[in-house]
């Protein structure tokens, strides 16, 4: 995820790296998106190196198929949310886990998923649209002070109440229905930026794909829970696209500490400046890794 039109894997040098991947083993892709960093996966550990790909959004899970067809049944796909991954594994350990937070390129692109601000589409943002709740039910029904909290807290939006306020009263009018009107409402609402090319609706916009889609919801225990299904030398890497996220995978990473985890990265590994020149979507990314220690 997290990656331009032609779908470019984020960090996927070092994350291979840190992930150490070799031939043979498990290896699992929680967030497999369209498939780039376990296409790599896969290379790296051929022969017979397996993986098992999950993802919620099953429109992007069909593409990814598409891709990993020449690995045979080296690969298995499956719908479903990384947080599930611990049940779905069922005890079987894996030798790597890799999570990619954030949208995919697919996701953002396509008008009529109602991401990005860019394209005018529905403002949907859900990233299984087989679940009910989209940001246009958000937006349109939340109470002026909840909104306010929402983009503050998931946006860290500094003029969360000023955006509140506004959307409420564009809505009373009529429903805020697309993503074009709605970054209207806030790009009038909000001062303009100092930061050349960000536009006002982004903090706003994150918020709301936050919250439609429960990204932080257990996050933490969630990290926690997958790190106890690698097997003793196993590793797992996470990359995160705000500090939210990043945060989570500190805290997390911090806790297994005492519990015979090493955390490989002290500091989250960035994009150079060659990735973001090529790729301007990974400029947010961070990449944090742990390992699980020997048996004793």
């Amino acid at each position: 995820m997290g990656s331009d039109a032609g779908h470019v894997p984020v960090l996927l040098a070092e994350t291979l790296e840190l992930l150490g991947v070799r031939p043979g083993g498990l290896w699992v892709d929680g967030t497999v998106g369209l498939g780039g960093h376990a296409e790599a996966v896969l290379r790296a550990s051929a022969p017979d190196g397996r993986l098992r790909g999950f993802d919620r959004d099953s429109e992007t899970l069909e593409q990814a198929r598409a891709r990993l067809l020449p690995f045979g049944d080296r690969v298995t796909l499956e719908h479903a949310d990384y947080r599930a991954l611990p049940e779905r594994l069922a005890g079987e350990p894996a030798d790597g886990i890799l999570l990619d937070l954030g949208v995919s390129s697919l996701q953002l692109d396509d008008a009529e998923r109602g991401f990005s601000f860019q394209r005018e589409g529905p403002l949907d943002m859900r990233m299984d649209r087989t679940e009910r709740g989209s940001a246009m039910e958000l937006v349109n029904r939340m109470r002026e002070s909840d909104l306010a909290d929402l983009i503050h807290e998931f946006g860290e939006e500094p003029y969360s109440r000023r955006i509140a306020r506004a959307i409420v009263r564009a809505r009373e009018k009529a429903p805020i229905a697309t993503t074009t009107e709605l970054a209207e409402i806030v790009r009038r609402a909000a001062p303009k930026s100092r930061r050349p090319g960000f536009h006002p609706a982004t903090r706003t916009f994150q918020a709301l794909r936050i919250r439609t889609n429960r990204e932080l919801d257990g996050l933490e225990p969630a990290l926690e829970r997958m790190a106890e299904c690698l097997r003793p030398a196993g590793r797992m890497a996470v990359i995160a696209f705000h500090s939210l996220e990043d945060r989570a995978a500190k805290q997390a990473f911090r806790a297994l500490e005492s519990r015979g985890f090493r955390v490989l990265t002290r500091k989250p590994v960035r994009p150079g400046e060659p990735e973001t020149r090529d790729n301007p979507r990974a400029r947010s990314a961070r990449l944090r890794a742990l390992r699980r220690e020997e048996a004793a």
